[in-house]
């Protein structure tokens, strides 16, 4: 079985085949198109949860660190550069909740590009998502997706509690800068700040994959009802 640091390369290597079949492909900036509508989807699904205090910080770290239309290629980068070091430094549990993370967000780049390809020449909307989705015909990634959304959740919720990682994390903020790893560690800075304020973490991830999966129940449903919010 891979260890968890084989497995965080893997996800590295996969993601920047991706970027490199996405820039081959001339799909960048449709990608990102389809990224910041998906933004806006979230944001619409979600407004209950972007409105409450409690939960703002870790939908803000969602959208801007795993699903936003951002180029995460400098940050995998900065990762794929450091990783044998972290594995020596970080604790079990925060390498299990990257490695989950760069797992969930490079299944989601996969996905996009698929629909942007169905997309191609189209605008976004909800119907022309809705038909691009269903033509994906990606039932077992979406569902997998969800239990990645889930696990991480769980992950993140474990290394909240461990012992002296807010003092870690803000102990490394200067040396990550001068070892030219700054994106990096904002991503496990801001990760850790935002659901270290959650408290229960299912109040958050909960909704989301609920919600979640009655989105994708209905796209896949062969009638004519779109679930997807309306878009201004």
């Amino acid at each position: 079985m891979p260890s968890t640091l084989e497995l965080i390369i893997s996800h590295l290597q996969h993601a920047e085949k991706l970027h490199h079949k996405t820039q081959a492909l001339g799909l960048v900036d449709a990608l990102r198109v389809l990224q910041d509508w998906q933004t806006k989807r979230l944001l619409a699904t979600y407004q209950d949860l972007w409105q409450s205090k409690r939960f703002r910080p870790a939908m803000e770290f969602f959208i801007d660190e795993l699903y936003g239309p951002k180029d995460f290629s400098q940050r995998d980068q900065e990762i794929a550069r450091v990783v044998p070091k972290m594995a020596k430094l970080l604790p079990n549990q925060a390498l299990q909740s990257l490695e989950a993370a760069l797992q969930l967000n490079s299944l989601s780049h996969e996905m996009d590009l698929n629909l942007t390809e169905h997309l191609v020449g189209k605008p976004v909307t909800r119907e022309t998502y809705a038909q691009a989705y269903r033509l994906c015909d990606n039932r077992a990634q979406r569902e997998q997706q969800l239990r990645l959304l889930e696990g991480l959740g769980e992950d993140l919720a474990d290394v909240v509690k461990i012992k002296g990682i807010s003092a870690l994390l803000m102990l490394s903020r200067k040396p990550a800068k001068v070892a030219g790893v700054e994106s990096l560690h904002s991503f496990l800075e801001t990760g850790y700040k935002s659901f270290k304020r959650l408290g229960n973490v299912d109040d958050f991830i909960g909704p989301i994959v609920t919600r979640e999966r009655q989105l994708m129940e209905g796209l896949f449903a062969q009638n004519d009802e779109n679930p997807l919010p309306e878009i201004d």
